[in-house]
Formats: C-alpha cells, structure tokens, sequence
C-alpha cells in the first residue's frame, strides 16, 4: 500500500509529464504552420472575366486593382504576385501556394493576352558565394599603422579659430566632429 504523500507525488509526477507532452507537441507540425498571405490577392473569378480583345486597362484596375508590378522594359506588361507563406523555424518562410497573373496590354491599352503562372512554373535560383574583387583595398599591416601619421594634430585647437578651413566665414563649428572644444555644460 502507497503512502499519502508518495500518492500525492506520483500524481503530480504524472500531470508534470502529461503537461511536458502537451507543451512538446504544440510546437510540432501536428498543429500546422500558420499560413501568411502575400502580395495581391488575385482570385480566378475575378481575372477570367478578363477578355484579351475586348478588355482594357481600366477593366483590369476594376476587377484586380493597381499590378504588383510592371515589365522592366514594357509598361504594357502588368504583373499580379500573391502567395502563400508559412514559417520554418530557423529557415526562410516556405512558399505554400503562389500565383502569377501576366497581362499584356497593346498600346491603346486593350488586353492582347491573359496568362496564369503558379508554383509548379517557378524556378529555383542558388546564390553564389563569390566575391568580387574591387582594387585599391586590400592593404598590409604596415600601411594601416602608417597610413594615419600625420593626420592628427594636437595643436590645431590651440591657435585660433577653432575650425579647420572655416575661419572668418561666420559658421559656428563647436561640437564633436567640427574640430571645436565640444559642447559645454
């Protein structure tokens, strides 16, 4: 037969662990990641009513609003992104869905043609870890140390002004930075 007491702890033992096992798997995918929504929310009821050759440019802002974005070379290319997201801890946020909507619009501004573009359509582009070289910037130990010699004198507040280059224009140089005494209390 248990004592009380052992009865008491062996209870809360169980609750502990029972807790410690709920609190572990709230923070698994069981729960699923929640997903963030992105760009424009364009939905196909809205872009199908859209008709290259009889639509327009003012049909476009009615139905989906102002373009995500426009062509890099050609203002008649509007560009509609949306896209799904979702958190991974400790990495960038995965992409659950993701739409593209490309219109083209001739130069009086009719819809020449409508085309739909989704995850299965993108592709992956890797980084590159190069570096590019620039000149004149590597330098050596030495001409840190001596690179600087000469550009501070002590003396320059002593004699004067005040300023370097500024005297007798007027300007009130006295702070930090403006070779000045500093602020004063």
């Amino acid at each position: 037969m248990k004592q009380p007491r052992q009865h008491k702890i062996s209870r809360l033992r169980n609750t502990c662990g029972a807790l410690a096992a709920v609190i572990a798997l709230s923070g698994c995918a069981v729960f699923g990641p929640t997903p963030t929504p992105r760009g424009s929310l364009v939905e196909a009821d809205d872009y199908n009513q859209l008709i290259p050759g009889a639509s327009t440019r003012a049909d476009a802002l009615d139905l989906l609003g102002s373009p995500t974005t426009k062509g890099a070379f050609d203002d008649n290319t509007w560009i509609y992104i949306s896209m799904s997201t979702y958190l991974i801890p400790m990495d960038f946020p995965g992409i659950g869905k993701q739409q593209v909507v490309v219109l083209k619009f001739d130069d009086a501004g009719n819809l020449q043609s409508l085309r739909t573009l989704n995850k299965k359509d993108s592709r992956s582009v890797a980084m590159i870890n190069s570096i590019t070289p620039t000149p004149g910037t590597k330098i050596n130990i030495l001409q840190q140390i001596l690179g600087n010699v000469g550009r501070y004198n002590p003396m320059q507040n002593m004699m004067g002004a005040g300023s370097a280059g500024a005297g007798g224009m007027g300007m009130n140089n006295q702070g930090p930075g403006h070779f000045g005494s500093g602020n004063s209390l």
